[in-house]
């Protein structure tokens, strides 16, 4: 069983990220569709390498420069893996006025200006929302920051229909529905690294992406009907911006 767990784990960690897995690990659609559960688990791998460049940088550098290495190893991490989800799916929302049509721009591997504007907007409000916090703080935000928003991508598998699309789709689901237990995996790699931050700022954390999240939701739902890979991106990257909005907030 132990070994089962493993392999679903390094299938999350191939399917999201750029880092190598142990050659053992197998690949079948059941274990891509049994590995959703440890999305939140690879934001915490990820949030992780992010956090220690920080602190590394930080002894050389000012916390600015600190802070864009952070991102930049996240983002090499993954390869670029959830920007590209949320330019795709600003793009296709910005831009279509219909379900298919939406599906169709999404598809495109062409980048239009609603996307740009999207992933400059995202990236300098990460930027900027990281610089804000304390410097003791910001390694426990970058992990906890990415496990939630990997968690409110996960509530989307749990909650909604995959928008099957076979000739516009891009790939396979990650998975089609979550079980009460699979979920419950997913909750528990959040919840301890939640308390290495000030409860109050959890909160609004929380709160302020979890909104986010329901708002996506309510869009894709009316748009499309369900979710793609695309949207399961953009709301990690939406999720997470919220996240830090929240941790910065003084009410």
């Amino acid at each position: 069983m132990l070994k089962r767990e493993l392999e679903y784990f390094f299938g999350a960690i191939r399917f999201f990220t750029r880092l190598p897995v142990p050659g053992w690990v197998g690949h079948s659609a059941e274990a891509l569709n049994q590995s959703a559960r440890y999305f939140p688990a690879v934001g915490l791998l990820v949030g992780g390498i992010g956090a220690l460049i920080y602190l590394g940088a930080a002894l050389i550098w000012p916390q600015p420069v600190a802070v864009l290495l952070s991102m930049a190893a996240t983002i090499y991490a993954t390869g670029a893996f959830h920007e590209d989800g949320l330019a795709d799916t600003v793009d296709g929302l910005g831009g279509g006025w219909e379900k298919l049509r939406i599906l169709e721009i999404m598809k495109d591997s062409r980048v239009g200006s609603y996307g740009v504007v999207a992933m400059v907007l995202a990236l300098l409000g990460k930027f900027t929302l990281l610089n804000g916090l304390d410097a003791a703080l910001i390694p426990f935000a970058l992990l906890a920051g990415h496990a939630f928003s990997r968690l409110c991508s996960t509530l989307l598998l749990a909650t909604m229909d995959y928008v099957r699309e076979d000739l516009l789709a891009k790939s396979k689901p990650l998975a089609t529905r979550l079980s009460t237990g699979a979920l419950l995996v997913a909750l528990g790699s959040v919840i301890p690294v939640l308390f290495l931050l000030p409860i109050a700022n959890v909160l609004s954390a929380c709160c302020l992406a979890a909104i986010s999240t329901f708002w996506l939701a309510l869009k894709f739902r009316r748009w499309l009907g369900g979710y793609t890979g695309d949207c399961l991106g953009a709301t990690q990257q939406v999720s997470e911006i919220f996240f830090y909005l929240g941790l910065l907030a003084t009410w």
